[in-house]
């Protein structure tokens, strides 16, 4: 793992108690699914499902993933998606970069594909912003991490999950074009990852 991303990650880990209790029991829920579906397939599928796929479904995305490397957790495939398409947010992509994770832009269209590396021994992820049922995704045999109310709301039913967990997040983009802009989003971003290394420190301890 990049120097700069392990000592983000470790940072987090003295921030647990900083996770309300009731979220704790929502985290909890992923963690036990992540040590079921590893324990019965070898493998775990995590989708994370917003509005417009720009902000919250590629933090828990990016930082599932991370997490799971960090805790050196093998088969861990995460991704995301939303009800509608959009383009990943710039301002997410800033706030990544911030945390120390590259960001490469790789094609030059509305909706871009982005490279998000934490570690050069692995394959980066590929982010752009899709449906939740996208052909990139998994069709079956999956997780749905809801990340934003509305998702929730308007995703009354989603093919193939086994298990659909809601732990939503205020949205950033309230402090798009204001001077607080890069700290809700710095924010965000750290509370997302944040919550995916208490995940993933739990199951760490059970495997």
């Amino acid at each position: 793992m990049m120097e700069v991303v392990a000592s983000f990650m470790q940072s987090l880990t003295a921030e647990f108690p900083l996770i309300p209790d009731d979220r704790k029991v929502i985290l909890r829920n992923i963690a036990s699914y992540v040590l079921k579906k590893h324990e019965e397939a070898g493998e775990v599928h995590l989708v994370f499902i917003c509005t417009h796929n720009s902000r919250r479904s590629h933090f828990g995305q990016v930082w599932a993933a991370v997490a799971a490397d960090y805790f050196d957790l093998k088969n861990i495939h995460t991704y995301s998606g939303g009800t509608e398409a959009t383009a990943f947010h710039p301002n997410a992509i800033e706030s990544l970069r911030r945390a120390g994770l590259e960001v490469l832009k790789t094609s030059q269209e509305s909706n871009p594909i982005y490279e998000v590396w934490y570690n050069k021994e692995r394959s980066p992820l590929m982010c752009f912003s899709k449906v939740y049922n996208d052909p990139s995704n998994p069709q079956h045999h999956f997780a749905a991490i809801m990340t934003c109310s509305d998702a929730e709301e308007n995703c009354p039913f989603i093919p193939g999950v086994e298990q659909r967990i809601g732990t939503t997040y205020e949205d950033p983009k309230i402090a798009d074009n204001t001077p607080q802009q890069d700290q809700i989003y710095d924010e965000r971003c750290r509370q997302i990852a944040r919550e995916m290394s208490f995940v993933f420190s739990l199951v760490s301890h059970h495997s």
